[in-house]
């Protein structure tokens, strides 16, 4: 194994702004706390998270690194003190605190997890941000069950071509939103049951139509305080609306208490990233058990719209903003 240098490239944002703040710069290697490991970096995915923090609006918590990135693919370099089953040379696929967009990155070790069969850094890079999100939102906070019903918002993003793919693994009936013909065809290859063009019709009134009236048991929605009033309506008797992001704004001025108590809905959400490393390292485990298994044997995993040199994060980012992918958008860091 090559000798870790004492600096390496990253992608710093030089102050708050549009995706052109985003350049390559040097900064020291950072050295892996007593339960962290040091990953060089193959490959890191573009979230949106990623863009919100570039343009300030995504507080970094005290204890994370400063860099954007989330998710990472690469090969172990060195180990933390009290970190016993990782060892240098193993391939992993991380949940990062931060510090993706850069040649090394440190990851808690409970955040890693092997390279599922066949995958390479970019699929490998592809999983952690919306499978850790997908399993701990739609599957262990809202309990999505076998023979249950789901609508998932913007199927056709990381986190849609995920929960589409993972509840129809698991005999959930799927339906999805998309913005065009083509975005619904896609989530319909990816497996949904219907998909519902949300620029033509009101989502509301067509899952309805598709449901026979009935609604779904749970929404799995990332878009906001518009849809809220809608959500609820979606939702059959017991059903559970999850938030995992608010795209499109978080306050939802009012709505009326007595739906939720007729009908006995739940209300929740959740974010990843303010997290203990012992909860992350939870869903982790929980994902080795149920979910690699699915992978290694080939029949779900991430969708890669495009790939990006490192040095061209700016136009991944535009991308992302653009809102015009299916899928993962990805940054090549390294070959190995």
């Amino acid at each position: 194994m090559a000798p870790i240098p004492t600096e390496m490239r990253y992608i710093a944002a030089t102050a708050p702004g549009d995706a052109d703040v985003l350049r390559l710069a040097t900064m020291p290697v950072p050295q892996p706390g007593p339960n962290d490991v040091l990953i060089r970096v193959l490959a890191a995915g573009v979230n949106r998270p990623d863009v919100l923090q570039r343009k300030g609006q995504y507080p970094v918590p005290a204890d994370a690194s400063p860099v954007i990135g989330l998710e990472v693919a690469g090969e172990v370099v060195a180990t933390g003190a009290e970190v016993n089953k990782l060892r240098p040379g193993e391939r992993v696929t991380a949940l990062t605190n931060g510090g993706g967009y850069a040649e090394y990155a440190l990851a808690p070790a409970a955040q890693c997890l092997p390279w599922p069969t066949g995958f390479d850094a970019v699929r490998a890079a592809a999983l952690p941000e919306t499978y850790f999100t997908v399993w701990a939102n739609l599957f262990q906070q809202a309990r999505l069950a076998r023979g249950e019903s789901v609508l998932v918002h913007g199927g056709t993003s990381g986190i849609g071509v995920t929960a589409i793919q993972l509840a129809r693994e698991f005999s959930a009936r799927v339906y999805a939103t998309a913005g065009s013909a083509e975005k619904c065809a896609a989530c319909l290859k990816l497996g949904a049951d219907g998909a519902i063009n949300y620029r033509e019709v009101d989502f509301a009134e067509r899952l309805g139509e598709l449901t026979g009236g009935a609604g779904v048991n749970v929404v799995l929605d990332i878009v906001g305080a518009p849809y809220f009033e809608r959500n609820l309506r979606c939702l059959a008797m017991d059903g559970r609306l999850v938030q995992v992001a608010t795209m499109l704004g978080a306050k939802v001025e009012k709505f009326d208490l007595l739906t939720v108590m007729r009908r006995r809905l739940v209300i929740t959400g959740s974010t990843m990233r303010p997290r203990t490393a012992n909860e992350k390292g939870a869903i982790a485990q929980a994902l080795r058990e149920s979910v690699w298994p699915v992978l290694n044997a080939g029949r779900c995993g991430p969708v890669v719209h495009a790939v990006f040199p490192m040095a061209d994060a700016a136009a991944a980012h535009r991308l992302m903003e653009s809102s015009t992918h299916v899928g993962k958008i990805m940054l090549t860091v390294a070959e190995g």
